[in-house]
């Protein structure tokens, strides 16, 4: 590796090195190469830079792809009552602790909030998500394992508006996006609760995965924004870059740990930190 008098380094080195620390951080080959290729063109022709101007380069570009994914409006200012919010995603992604995390993300601001268990095909999801509504004093409606779906939604709905409740949080089944019964029973939650938001969970462990999970349920359902999940792991969040491009849509909180409280508003230099700890 060339260094230069005053720490200077070859850029064609430096984009190998970065290249690698991407790779690492769970940003994929095709994203990494378009921040690298952003990267060279900033310095078209400099044969070489210190490492620190190198960062500062890269963080502006990495910071300007994960700006487009901020939400324009806070779920905290809708003027709608019940505000109704339908969460998708698959079994391990992290949905259902998401629902209860945003249930109390929402007292904490003063909030209200009523759960739907709407995901009926498995008893333990019912009896998850009210353990969860138990230790958050928020109310859970539910069925037996079984029921329509989409009649717990309606019934929860109708609940918020006679109790004047601010919004309602919509469980789903999560089995595997290639299952078209799941799909269809989706769409009829979608259609008879017309949601005003619909939010997709991904594990961020599962790069790949959750680029296609969201390509599948995109294509589908349709989705509004996204949150992400498992950041409190080794993952440093990379696949949020490749959310960013390739999805579109915006992204509008993230899962940092196991508790309740471990949840915050999506914020870009947060990823950004990850990737190039201090």
């Amino acid at each position: 590796m060339f260094h230069g008098n005053n720490g200077e380094i070859e850029i064609s080195s430096l984009r190998e090195e970065f290249l690698e620390i991407f790779l690492e951080s769970d940003i994929s080959l095709e994203v990494a190469e378009e921040i690298l290729n952003r990267f060279q063109a900033m310095f078209p022709k400099v044969k070489s830079i210190t490492r620190e101007q190198a960062i500062d380069a890269l963080k502006e570009i990495m910071t300007n792809i994960l700006v487009t994914a901020l939400p324009r409006t806070s779920i905290l200012n809708v003027e709608k009552k019940p505000y109704v919010i339908m969460f998708l995603g698959i079994n391990g992604t992290g949905k259902t602790t998401t629902i209860a995390r945003l249930a109390y993300y929402l007292k904490q601001n003063g909030k209200t909030s009523v759960i739907s268990a709407s995901d009926t095909f498995r008893a333990g999801a019912i009896d998850q998500i009210k353990y969860h509504g138990e230790k958050l004093g928020v109310r859970v409606i539910s069925q037996t394992q079984g029921s329509d779906p989409s009649a717990v939604a309606f019934d929860t709905i109708v609940h918020a508006k006679a109790r004047n409740i601010d919004y309602v949080l919509i469980d789903t089944a999560g089995r595997m996006q290639t299952n078209r019964n799941l799909m269809d029973e989706m769409k009829k939650i979608k259609r008879v609760s017309s949601p005003d938001l619909s939010l997709l969970t991904v594990d961020a462990m599962a790069a790949s995965d959750a680029m296609e999970q969201a390509s599948t349920f995109l294509k589908d359902i349709k989705f509004d924004g996204v949150v992400v999940n498992k950041l409190d792991t080794e993952a440093r969040g990379g696949s949020i870059f490749s959310l960013a491009i390739t999805i579109g849509k915006p992204i509008y909180f993230l899962g940092i740990g196991q508790e309740h409280g471990d949840f915050m508003e999506y914020d870009p230099s947060y990823i950004i930190d990850r990737i190039f700890p201090n």
